[in-house]
């Protein structure tokens, strides 16, 4: 049981007011963790899953010690997506606003998609002490020189191993270079890949690692739910599922913008209204998306992977994963969607037979997954792989001397395999015959 309290931390009245505001009663585990160490000015690598509460685990510690006093860049927090940067950005201006500190606490929200030249100068003529952002455009405006970056004090890497996937962890190192060694820099990522490795020696000698692994990879109120796909279209299935859920909101998961497009068109085809986000979108679709979201213009939409880290979509009741992910960690950032703040919630898994090893990995982890069907409408308990893996029948004799007698062509032409297989079905059914009347 958690017995913390915020007010074990030496957090002046500011933040103590922003708390309050927030509704916050109890820290969370990685809360309880990041804000002392933070408060003390270390360096450090939080490890944490998607809805851990790790925003306000940096963001509290950072704004209690903002120098009124002192005019330029204190604070720079980075994020891999233009969505989750300005989600942050909306976070601290709720903050700034909770603290009464509006005329006082300046933040800037520096992202792509934006007019370029109208940045420089509101950056440059008024500089902020917080700037949220994403690597790429932040570097635009320290190259141009419309921001300083040599005395910031802390700089935020927040989803780590997303940045790096996506391509961006050589931008963070040119910002990085350009700071004061004795910087405090706070790294926040689900996982810890090899590849992120280097990069962490170079900036971080002996960091403060905290890592928040309760064994549980995701919450105890979710369902996990296999539907064997058998070479069906993902869009027919999901169609079928849609009669038997009365989703708030569900997400439909591809591995691909193209996949995802697909899928969408497919089902609006079938009549299912339902929306798209990837990172194929321009900056004004994405926006636009995410506002008809939250205005619960759809009940559902198809995203990639992009939209499992980070971004906080409210009122998910139930996640689709329409193809499985390829590793275990993109499976819990997804389920992750849903299920939060203590709600129910529902993953609904298409699978194929490639996706087995995956499925054994997530069940060694302690996932139980239920098996169905969906049968005029109605969700029907169906035998589990391994079930059906035990029942499959032996080839007997007939059936291999009746796939011996069947003549390979000389000539390969398409469909060559069904006509050898319809020839070995025709030849058992003669033997089976033959074998009856001998018996009689």
């Amino acid at each position: 049981m958690n017995n913390h309290s915020f007010k074990e931390y030496s957090i002046g009245s500011n933040v103590e007011q922003i708390i309050e505001g927030l509704g916050f009663n109890q820290p969370t585990p990685i809360q309880q963790k990041v804000i002392p160490a933070a408060l003390r000015g270390e360096s450090l690598i939080g490890q944490s899953h998607t809805g851990s509460g790790k925003t306000h685990a940096y963001l509290l510690p950072l704004m209690d010690q903002i120098d009124e006093a002192e005019q330029g860049v204190q604070f720079v927090v980075t994020a891999p997506t233009r969505e989750l940067a300005m989600q942050i950005y909306n976070e601290v201006k709720k903050a700034v606003q909770l603290a009464n500190k509006e005329e006082v606490w300046r933040a800037s929200l520096v992202i792509g998609g934006t007019d370029k030249q109208r940045m420089i100068e509101k950056l440059a003529g008024n500089p902020p002490q917080i700037i949220v952002g994403t690597p790429g455009r932040i570097l635009d405006m320290v190259k141009e020189e419309a921001v300083n970056v040599h005395h910031v004090k802390s700089f935020v890497l927040d989803e780590a191993d997303l940045m790096l996937d996506l391509g961006f962890i050589e931008d963070v190192d040119q910002i990085l270079i350009r700071m004061n060694e004795d910087l405090q820099l706070l790294v926040f990522s689900a996982t810890i890949p090899e590849r992120l490795q280097p990069f962490l020696k170079k900036y971080l000698a002996n960091p403060t690692h905290i890592e928040i692994d309760d064994n549980k990879p995701s919450p105890e109120s979710m369902e996990h739910r296999l539907v064997a796909l058998r070479h069906k279209d993902p869009a027919d299935l999901i169609m079928e599922i849609s009669k038997s859920i009365q989703p708030y909101l569900a997400i439909i998961f591809t591995n691909g913008k193209e996949q995802a497009d697909e899928l969408a068109s497919g089902l609006l085809d079938r009549g299912l209204e339902t929306g798209v986000l990837h990172g194929g979108l321009s900056p004004r679709e994405r926006k636009r998306m995410l506002k008809d979201l939250q205005s619960l213009r759809y009940q559902y939409i198809v995203a990639t992977d992009l939209a499992s880290r980070g971004i906080d979509i409210q009122g998910v009741s139930h996640v689709i994963n329409a193809r499985m992910p390829k590793e275990e960690e993109f499976y819990i950032h997804r389920v992750g969607r849903t299920a939060r703040a203590g709600l129910e919630g529902t993953a609904i898994n298409l699978y194929a037979e490639e996706d087995l090893p995956l499925i054994e990995k997530l069940e060694k982890r302690g996932l139980s997954f239920h098996f169905y069907e969906i049968k005029n409408g109605e969700w029907v308990e169906a035998k589990s792989y391994k079930e059906r893996q035990k029942r499959t029948p032996v080839e007997n004799d007939l059936q291999k001397k009746a796939k011996q007698m069947v003549k390979k062509p000389k000539k390969v032409k398409p469909g060559y395999k069904k006509k050898m297989k319809q020839d070995a079905d025709k030849n058992y059914k003669k033997l089976k015959r033959d074998s009856y009347r001998k018996k009689r």
